[in-house]
């Protein structure tokens, strides 16, 4: 599957950054492409220039709104960040539709993080003008959450980002939603941790990105997972992981293997799937979805016919309501690798939380906003009799 990526604000600026270094990955190591463009939609100069894959011209940074923020950013306030979209998509839609290979894209893929100005504000208003523009193609967001240290100390953060969610689940096709919380390492510094998260919000994606574009017939899977079958797997609220066993690269091959080696092969292919269900993008249950899609990646030796009915029936086990999807592709040397996804989520408790918090948000700023006028027309009322200057 080939996707055009688009990343808006600072944090799907980085994040499209990881996909472009992820597409020279799977050029370098597997001779294919897995995304036909990628871009960077920002009002802030500074941030623009901290990207190291995307292209440095000004077709593949774009920076708006620059009359109206000096290039210096909303300010965390997504009103303004949309309407800067509303002016500037012309400007942004002709920038993608520079990229040479731009309707070989099966798909976009768009993202934001949710706290922010630029990102939220703009993300929902470009899923809009994509959609009306590209019918036969699908959108895809991808929306990574705030901190809990920013839930707590910024108030303006659980409105944006519910204002962010609620407008972009209606515009888009799937919305894959990332918890930058359970990704966080305590005692790595903040640019270390930031990177590392940013790179492990795209991971998961690679193998099912390149599964359907390999082109040596050897590493071409019995159970092909193109294009096709991803769109059919993604509606509504999305969550993605992956996990990984090791492999012993030597070991003695039995001519009939015992039970005992039988039963481990099973066994590394459910910790893989156990490892990606406990390391999904976000919190969810799993029992929730109704549909659902796993791939696995190893030798073409270590998947057989036992190995992928034992992981449907375990994920059919967590999604009993889902329809699920399933793949192998044999590229993988030493690892044996599970990608999951789960999508048509009907309910996210952290997204119906942020909804709730940010209700009573919105009443306590009107609350607030109310005895700022009436103190301030207090002490107007007490400077009625002292004389001006001017």
């Amino acid at each position: 599957m080939k996707l055009l990526v688009v990343g808006f604000g600072q944090c799907g600026g980085r994040v499209a950054d990881e996909f472009a270094r992820l597409n020279a990955r799977a050029r370098h190591e597997r001779g294919i492409e897995i995304v036909t463009g990628t871009f960077a939609v920002n009002t802030d100069s500074a941030d623009l220039s901290g990207l190291r894959y995307i292209s440095k011209d000004y077709q593949h940074r774009v920076l708006m709104g620059g009359r109206r923020t000096g290039g210096h950013g909303v300010g965390k306030i997504n009103e303004l960040g949309a309407e800067i979209a509303k002016e500037n998509s012309d400007k942004v839609v002709d920038a993608i539709r520079t990229t040479k290979r731009f309707y070989e894209s099966d798909a976009f893929l768009m993202i934001a993080g949710a706290a922010g100005g630029t990102g939220s504000g703009s993300l929902p208003v470009m899923i809009k003008q994509i959609k009306e523009r590209y019918v036969d193609k699908p959108v895809y967001a991808i929306i990574v959450l705030p901190f809990e240290h920013e839930e707590a100390t910024e108030d303006r953060t659980i409105y944006n980002t519910a204002t962010c969610l609620r407008s972009v689940y209606s515009v888009a096709d799937a919305v894959f939603v990332v918890d930058n919380q359970r990704f966080v390492k305590k005692d790595a510094s903040l640019r270390n941790n930031l990177a590392r998260i940013n790179s492990l919000i795209v991971e998961p994606f690679y193998d099912v990105l390149c599964a359907g574009e390999e082109k040596k017939a050897k590493y071409v899977g019995a159970r092909l997972l193109d294009a096709g079958d991803i769109m059919q797997s993604l509606a509504g609220w999305t969550v993605i992981g992956y996990g990984t066993s090791h492999l012993k690269l030597f070991k003695i091959q039995l001519r009939t293997p015992d039970f005992r080696q039988k039963s481990t092969e099973i066994h590394r292919g459910i910790h893989a799937m156990d490892e990606a269900i406990s390391e999904l993008s976000l919190s969810c249950n799993t029992a929730d979805a109704c549909r659902g899609l796993y791939l696995v990646s190893a030798p073409a030796k270590e998947i057989n016919m036992d190995l992928v009915k034992e992981l449907g029936d375990y994920l059919r086990s967590l999604a009993p309501k889902a329809i699920i999807r399933n793949g192998d592709y044999p590229r993988e040397k030493g690892v044996l690798d599970v990608t999951v996804i789960l999508s048509e989520l009907s309910d996210l408790e952290r997204v119906r939380n942020i909804y709730y918090r940010s209700t009573a948000y919105m009443e306590d700023a009107k609350r607030r906003q109310a005895e700022a006028e009436e103190k301030l027309k207090t002490v107007d009322d007490a400077s009625k009799d002292v004389p001006s200057l001017l």
